[in-house]
């Protein structure tokens, strides 16, 4: 892939922010530097869904960020997205693959398991999620993961590491210490009053540890 997947992966989430809100404060956050935003919405209609991920794709084409789309290959090809996110109960990997073709990222979430990442790196992911690590707001019954899937996972695998849940700018450079190519964020990010310092001070993190990929 020509964009490297490295820093900071934000994550919509139409409770915390919606209309032109959404649009301000992504921006802002595309202005700091992100390596993929994610467009989740898991309640609006089909056309209000195509309508606010068309103006993400834009704004995300200004600053040559790829957008995603969380759990909906219909979605991204009707829009023309970079690719999808998918959950272990969603459409297959290798579905998603056909229908999108080689270009396409298509990332899947492997909770805290280290075999289902080598069998989705195995299939043609183009980065595998773990998490939860902390707390979180958008999931907060998802299943805890330890921070040493992420040092199993950077010894392992070739491809690159998400890290997701209850990630701020105070636990999350432990998390790429251990092996995260990425940091995912919904709340710390677009629930705090100045989305840009908050992705630049997320961005700083991974100016500290190497990138040994």
């Amino acid at each position: 892939m020509p964009h490297p997947l490295r820093g900071v992966y934000a994550i919509t989430d139409e409770n915390l922010l919606a209309g032109p809100a959404l649009f301000s404060a992504v921006e802002e956050a595309l202005r700091a530097g992100l390596a993929l935003l994610q467009y989740r919405n898991k309640s609006a209609d089909w056309q209000s869904k195509c309508a606010e991920a068309a103006q993400l794709l834009r704004l995300c084409c200004h600053y040559d960020t790829p957008l995603l789309i969380n759990d909906d290959v219909e979605l991204c090809l009707e829009i023309g997205a970079a690719g999808v996110h998918l959950g272990q109960a969603d459409t297959k990997l290798v579905e998603a693959r056909q229908r999108l073709g080689e270009e396409a990222i298509i990332g899947i979430t492997c909770h805290s398991n280290l075999s289902l990442a080598l069998r989705a790196q195995a299939a043609g992911a183009d980065y595998v999620a773990f998490g939860r690590f902390f707390p979180s707001h958008t999931k907060p019954n998802a299943p805890p993961a330890s921070i040493q899937v992420l040092q199993q996972a950077k010894a392992q695998l070739n491809i690159p590491i998400v890290a997701i849940g209850g990630i701020n700018t105070e636990n999350g450079q432990a998390l790429v210490t251990a092996g995260a190519d990425m940091l995912a964020v919904i709340h710390t990010l677009f629930a705090s009053p100045d989305v840009e310092a908050e992705a630049k001070a997320l961005n700083a993190l991974f100016r500290t540890t190497p990138n040994t990929r």
